[in-house]
Parts: structure tokens; sequence; C-alpha cells
């Protein structure tokens, strides 16, 4: 990290409780609820846990692929699925701090020819532009499942049969892969070039995320790749739909991700002001309890602090990545089996982020 870059990172008290003691007792117990989770949930993955910017936790279960037996480790890289969408957010705002475009641009300032009317890079972010499913219309009318389905073939099938649209662009929040979908074309048009070499150029390169990348360079890659499987250790190979970007299609490891993590403190990629707004809700998104940034999900956990997180899955691959600013914590998972094993994660964010002692003894009194 530059000296100005450490300058500028943001700052956090370290209370005098927390420890190397406290902390190695912290990791032990995370180690422990993940052995239990492999052991009897068929938790197959890696983890990283951090508090007040101090690894507590890191630890690989299970194969990168179960048919050759290749032990996991930390390094291995996973398909992100929905969680590379912070990505995709990231990249349209460094494109609007260099002034190449606005967030309340429409996309037919950057798409001509789009066929749905006022919507804009806000709506895309925040998932309130009513667009239809892509993977619904190409499973329709893609007619050569051989051939892979690219971003720009996407957008072709939504001009050719414009599906009706879900609602009027701003009414409410639709979680949308559609939307990261074009938002990703919109990075293409605005930069001029592609999404895939935008985000290698601009955030992994920078960031030495040296095990990070796109599906489009995942026949390049030499490192080990977890292979992604469904419940029963059935392998799920790519299909057509994987080679479109912005809504998944990053694959990182859990070390990467926390460089990403860490840089989220500093304005190596954009300034904090910018930054905060993708930290900042747009709406409710269910029953008051949650809402959604650019790329981000925003929740208050049990201890009343809110965090910002977001999960994935997509053929074969479970992904989770949480942080709480106020402790300087992450909780980063990745799975390349899709059991249902990641559902049980609610248990480990209640023991990290507990209810303070008088919230407690109220639930109990009633």
């Amino acid at each position: 990290m530059f000296p100005e870059e450490e300058e500028s990172r943001q700052q956090v008290l370290v209370p005098a409780s927390f420890t190397e003691a406290s902390a190695r007792r912290l990791g032990s117990q995370v180690d422990s609820i993940f052995r239990y989770l492999h052991r009897k949930k068929g938790f197959n993955g890696t983890v990283l846990v951090t508090k007040y910017d101090q690894v507590l936790y890191k630890g690989a279960f299970g194969y990168a692929d179960f048919s050759r037996k290749d032990t996991l480790t930390t390094q291995t890289a996973f398909q992100l699925a929905s969680v590379s969408k912070q990505f995709t957010a990231m990249a349209i705002m460094m494109l609007q701090e260099q002034g190449r475009l606005q967030y309340d641009d429409s996309v037919q300032q950057y798409i001509p020819g789009f066929p749905y009317k006022g919507i804009t890079i806000r709506h895309l972010l925040t998932h309130r532009s009513g667009l239809p499913d892509y993977t619904y219309l190409s499973d329709k009318h893609w007619p050569n499942r051989k051939i892979a389905l690219t971003n720009d073939d996407a957008l072709y099938l939504l001009k050719a049969h414009q599906p009706t649209i879900y609602f009027k662009p701003d009414k409410r929040f639709y979680y949308s892969n559609t939307g990261y979908l074009v938002l990703a074309s919109i990075v293409e048009k605005a930069s001029s070039i592609s999404y895939a070499t935008f985000v290698r150029k601009n955030i992994f390169e920078p960031l030495q995320m040296k095990n990070t990348f796109t599906y489009s360079s995942l026949a390049a890659q030499t490192e080990k790749v977890a292979t992604g499987h469904l419940s029963g250790k059935r392998k799920r190979t790519p299909d057509y739909l994987d080679n479109v970007l912005g809504d998944k299609g990053i694959y990182s490891t859990v070390e990467d991700l926390y460089k990403w993590d860490q840089a989220l403190y500093t304005q190596q990629l954009v300034k904090q002001e910018t930054l905060a707004e993708a930290f900042t809700g747009n709406g409710q998104v269910s029953k008051k309890t949650e809402d959604y940034g650019f790329g981000w999900r925003i929740r208050q956990v049990d201890s009343g602090d809110t965090v910002v997180y977001h999960g994935g899955l997509w053929h074969g691959y479970n992904t989770y990545f949480l942080r709480n600013p106020k402790d300087r914590s992450t909780v980063i998972v990745l799975s390349n089996m899709t059991n249902g094993s990641l559902n049980y994660l609610k248990d480990l964010r209640r023991f990290l982020y507990p209810a303070p002692p008088a919230v407690l003894a109220s639930q109990k009194s009633r």
C-alpha cells in the first residue's frame, strides 16, 4: 500500500478487550463451527474470517473436484456467482468518478435501440429497473446451447423479442440479473474496452488479486480452480449461460477477496464519498429488515451493527461475503457444493455479532 493510501485509510478504534489471546480463542471457535458444518452438514469450501483488520481464521474443507480428490486450499479460485455484482458496481462507480457516465443517465445513451425506456444506471444498480429475466428469455429463444451466449447476444434477444417489463422503472425492488448484465455492457461502452479487461486492469491488478479473473479467461488459468458440484457430489459443468458477465462470472479466492475488502477502507479505487453511496439503501427490500445499495445488500445484525453483504448461487457454487465496518470484520465463504450448507451461516452471524445482554434478557422475559 502506498503512503498516500495509508493516510486515506479509514481508521477504527480497537478495544482493549481485543487481545492476541482473545483473537486466537475466537479463531479457534470459528474453526470448530466450520469443522462441524463440514462433518455434519456437508460444507465443502474455503473460509476467511477477520476482525479489526486481523485474520482470525482461514481454512479449507474438502475437494476442488470430488472425482479427482484434489484437496482445496485457500488459494483455490471459485466462481463467485452474484458476489460478482459488487465488482460490476465498482466499475460503474469508477467511471462515474472519471466523468464518463452519470448514475441518472438512461441506458439508451450507451446502448442505442435498448427497447425499455426510462431506465437509468441507478435503477440497474439498485435492482429497480423491472427488466425481464434474460435467462428465461435465452432458454426460450437461444437456438444452439452448444454456442455460448454473450452479453451482446442477450441484449439482441431483449431487442428482438421485447418481453414485457415486470413493472415501471423505480416502482419497487426486484432482484435482476439482467440489470447487472446491462451494467457490464455499459462499462464496455463508456470505457471502450471489454468488461473483463476493465475489471482486470482497474481492480484486480492494482489490488494484486493474482488469482482473480473472469469466466472469459477461465481456460487460460493454470492455477487450481474449484469445480462446481450439486448435492450428491454431482459435477456441474459450465453451459451456454456462463459466458455472460456482470451479474456473475468472476472467479476469486478467499485471500484475494480479503485484499478487496481491505481496499474498500482506502481510496485506492474510488473516494470514500463515492463508495458510501454503494452502502446506502435505496428503499426497503423485504419486511423492513433489508435494503440494497450498489451491488451490496444492507441489514442490521443481532448486535445492532449495520453490515453489508451479498450471497451467490450458480451452477454448483454457493458464495457469501459480509463486511462489518464497525469492528472491521469480514466473513468470506466460498463453496463448490450447492447442498444447503451455507444456510447455517446465520448461526455463525449470531456467534460473531450477538445481541447485547440487555436485549437477550428482554427476549427471555417475554
